[in-house]
């Protein structure tokens, strides 16, 4: 049995004892994913919570969660939540970037913080009560829903060697990161999930960017792209859970616990699962793929993409006053994390690596 099942069960056998002080009737939520339901570790959380919260209301509270093969709108699922279509989503915040800016804060930043900073700026920083102004217009509770850590800066049909590589390249790559990449001469476009392994097989697209090894390897994109450069665009991507706030009022106590928990203890599953997944997939391509080559883009480029991604902050920040309240937020915890990420897990890793550990 696995270690989240048993998990489960011991939750469960705690909470049997005190279900009498829960509602009466059973109450039954619908929950709407982005991802298909097959699309693991993505699709895996809540999924999980349904489990969970079920367990823990002795059956008294029961999600049904819907993947987009089901419902159809992937990218629909902050509307649906908001007007109350489904009571629950899970998303990734910067898809709403087109409704709010400041949305792409709970997600990811090019050249931002790491999933530990990140964690600590949502639970003891700014973070969650940001995350609360900003979806309170939409009628709309917000958590962190599970983390990929730093994604991969993607395949590339051929090496990087320059700017003047990048001029006229056609990749797919979402969100801010597009942005910058456009502001370099690159042909951004964004092709659903489905199509992509086609497209670059076919050459409609040069290059793309997806997720990690863990995820990539189901997409196939190593069998075609033998470039595969290190991340920078998105270093901690969080996954976001969302409810209606009308109906989240009117659960029990006990259920909005029961909820909260339950997000918290999947949104850390996710991280590590898809941990996992990646140490494996990585070990899978090395041996079957020799030819594929982890690259890092040139320095050059790397300072362009930085200048870059400045210059859409301070574009962004003058236009909106809690965009920069936000980004300084950000910015100054990421200042003193960074100097202890630095002092503890960087040198520790360094000097493993020294030691040929």
């Amino acid at each position: 049995m696995k270690i989240f099942s048993k998990i489960v069960m011991a939750v469960a056998g705690l909470t049997l004892l005190a279900t009498p002080a829960f509602a009466e009737k059973v109450v039954k939520w619908n929950l709407a994913m982005t991802w298909s339901s097959t699309l693991t570790p993505l699709a895996s959380p809540a999924p999980k919570l349904a489990k969970m919260v079920e367990a823990m209301s002795d059956g008294k509270f029961i999600i049904r969660v819907e993947g987009s093969e089901k419902h159809k709108a992937a990218l629909g699922i902050l509307d649906m939540v908001s007007g109350g279509q489904y009571e629950m989503g899970h998303s990734a915040a910067y898809y709403w970037k087109g409704k709010d800016v400041n949305s792409v804060f709970f997600t990811t930043l090019p050249f931002g913080m790491t999933a530990a900073e990140q964690y600590a700026w949502f639970y003891y920083d700014d973070g969650m009560d940001y995350m609360a102004q900003v979806f309170d217009k939409f009628g709309v509770l917000s958590f962190p829903g599970g983390n990929t850590g730093v994604q991969m800066g993607g395949w590339f049909r051929k090496e990087i060697n320059s700017l003047d590589d990048l001029k006229g390249l056609k990749m797919r790559i979402p969100g801010l990161a597009g942005e910058v990449f456009s502001r370099l001469g690159v042909n951004v476009t964004n092709i659903p999930s489905g199509e992509l392994y086609t497209s670059l097989d076919r050459g409609t697209i040069d290059a793309l960017e997806w997720i990690g090894p863990g995820m990539d390897i189901k997409m196939g994109f190593h069998k075609i792209a033998p470039f595969y450069y290190t991340g920078w665009h998105e270093p901690a991507s969080e996954m976001q859970f969302m409810i209606n706030k009308r109906a989240y009022d009117k659960l029990p106590p006990a259920f909005q616990v029961m909820l909260q928990t339950a997000m918290r203890a999947v949104t850390a599953d996710m991280y590590s699962e898809n941990f996992a997944d990646s140490v494996n997939a990585w070990a899978q391509m090395k041996s079957e793929y020799p030819n594929i080559q982890v690259k890092t883009f040139p320095t050059p480029v790397l300072k362009a993409m930085k200048q870059a991604t400045d210059d859409v902050m301070a574009e962004n920040a003058a236009k909106d006053p809690l965009f920069k309240e936000i980004l300084a937020s950000q910015q100054d915890f990421m200042a003193k994390a960074r100097a202890w990420t630095i002092i503890s897990e960087y040198n520790y890793v360094k000097t493993s690596m020294e030691l040929g550990e």
